[in-house]
């Protein structure tokens, strides 16, 4: 088990290694973008990179106060699923009612990477080729849908 300042030390190494890997490609719609934040565009739909001992995870989480719009959201996912999976392929899952943040429902689909640790220097390569393949599909998706979902909140 790491210290407390042992595991923020690794936390930032591991991230910044990320981040340097990332920090020359520009999304697919040209512009400069912070790959670990990235940008929905979207008010309470959030693009997560996870990492723990178990694997990676790239997350896209729905998560409005209104239910009624995070059903809306969701349903819309779902009549983009073949498109979505065709270009980043299959997710690992589709939760409609993953996990609570208050009284909020989050829905998420995400695609994972299990069988590497992030605490090991070895498996540093393996998560960034995950994150880099995955972030760079799903950006090539979401530029392309995003303004669907801006409509549906507005």
């Amino acid at each position: 088990m790491l210290s407390k300042e042992a595991k923020k030390k690794h936390n930032e190494k591991f991230w910044n290694s990320l981040k340097r890997e990332m920090r020359s490609i520009n999304s697919s719609n040209g512009r400069s973008i912070n790959w670990l934040n990235y940008p929905s565009d979207v008010k309470d739909i959030y693009i997560r990179l996870e990492a723990d001992s178990k694997g990676a995870k790239l997350c896209f989480d729905i998560q409005p106060k209104d239910d009624g719009i995070r059903s809306i959201l969701w349903e819309q996912m779902n009549e983009l699923k073949s498109v979505m999976e065709s270009k980043i392929g299959p997710a690992d899952g589709w939760n409609e009612f993953n996990h609570y943040i208050g009284d909020r429902a989050v829905s998420r689909i995400f695609w994972e990477m299990k069988n590497i640790n992030y605490l090991k220097e070895e498996d540093q390569t393996s998560f960034n080729n995950f994150f880099k393949e995955k972030l760079l599909l799903f950006d090539e998706f979401y530029q392309e849908f995003k303004e669907i979902l801006i409509l549906l909140t507005q």
